[in-house]
């Protein structure tokens, strides 16, 4: 299964007051295995703003700890119309632009969606292509 990893998750692992063990583990199976896991372009833009605003020196965590990630082997997907399209019936939900994107792909790769935005989760919890970190980790890894 393919893991599509949201900027939540990320955030987790460099801000010391939002560190959480789910994290974490996303983390540790992303470094044993890389090529399990997926994010839509636009997640690094997202993570350098987020970081940009929350981190004390947000450029230089950026660099040194999302970078490499981006540089592992982790499958990267641009906006293609494909992905467009399918983000269309997460909108309808109700997830934002950026989140119908992270959805969509995880659907497009059969995979699962992981998170730590709730409100997101739960719009589309019918359509099991999400997991909310905050509560539990991947089926397949407990």
């Amino acid at each position: 299964m393919i893991y599509v990893i949201d900027a939540s998750v990320a955030v987790k692992w460099l801000l010391e007051e939002e560190t959480h063990p789910n994290a974490e583990q996303v983390l540790e199976k992303l470094i044993e295995n890389p090529e399990s896991f997926a994010v839509p372009e636009l997640f690094g833009f997202e993570v350098f703003s987020v970081l940009q605003r929350v981190h004390p020196d947000g450029p230089k965590a950026f660099t040194r700890g999302i970078i490499p990630i981006l540089e592992s082997g982790l499958f990267r997907q641009p906006m293609t119309t494909e992905l467009a399209n399918g983000a269309e019936l997460f909108l309808r939900c109700g997830l934002t632009g950026y989140d119908a994107c992270y959805a969509a792909l995880a659907k497009e790769l059969e995979g699962q969606w992981l998170t730590f935005d709730k409100k997101a989760h739960h719009a589309i919890k019918h359509m099991e292509v999400s997991c909310f970190l905050q509560d539990t980790l991947p089926k397949a890894w407990q």
